[in-house]
């Protein structure tokens, strides 16, 4: 039998739920102060993620690098109020990011992010199209790639705008090709 923890019993600021770590919390997320659980990703999943990070890694330019399921300082409130933490699959951050994690402490921050990529599961359809994509274009995340592994894999690539939001492109099957935020060509027949 596996010992399930008992929810907090106050709203949790990033700080302290940066501080709970996974044995405490399971797979978690912060919305507004409140854990939400989620289960663990497929083996597919995961392995789409890989690959995406795989892909990227030579891709990238010296100043940014690749990171996958890493808890995410959304910056949406302030330090001392319940705060927004997500747990992106695939994350291209500018290289100064984690050291200061190390020095500092705390989590990732979405002023440090470029990409933030999701894959789409079958219980995460809506999180992932809506709720996400809002959350992360207030964080001010500049490109939001949503992957769908449902035959065929496809890619929507979305870059914010400044009075609307994510602005769309169209969803890309096959090789996705782009030169913002870098030069990148992703192989999503590779990613099943």
């Amino acid at each position: 039998m596996t010992a399930v923890p008992l929810p907090p019993a106050h709203l949790l600021t990033v700080a302290e739920y940066a501080t709970l770590g996974e044995d405490e919390t399971g797979r978690s997320e912060l919305m507004e102060g409140n854990l939400v659980m989620s289960p663990s990703p497929s083996p597919d999943h995961n392995m789409a993620a890989l690959r995406i990070a795989l892909q990227l890694m030579p891709q990238l330019p010296q100043d940014l690098e690749v990171i996958t399921d890493v808890d995410v300082d959304l910056e949406l409130a302030p330090p001392d109020q319940p705060g927004f933490s997500r747990r992106p699959d695939v994350i291209v951050v500018r290289r100064t990011a984690r050291p200061r994690v190390r020095a500092e402490g705390g989590l990732i921050r979405a002023s440090e992010i470029l990409v933030v990529t999701e894959i789409v599961s079958p219980g995460s359809r809506r999180t992932d199209n809506v709720v996400k994509r809002a959350e992360y274009a207030d964080a001010g995340i500049p490109h939001y790639w949503i992957v769908d592994l449902q035959e065929p894999a496809s890619l929507l690539a979305c870059h914010l705008t400044e009075k609307f939001g994510y602005l769309d492109s169209e969803v890309v099957g096959g090789t996705f090709t782009s030169t913002a935020p870098f030069a990148v060509n992703l192989d999503l027949n590779d990613l099943r």
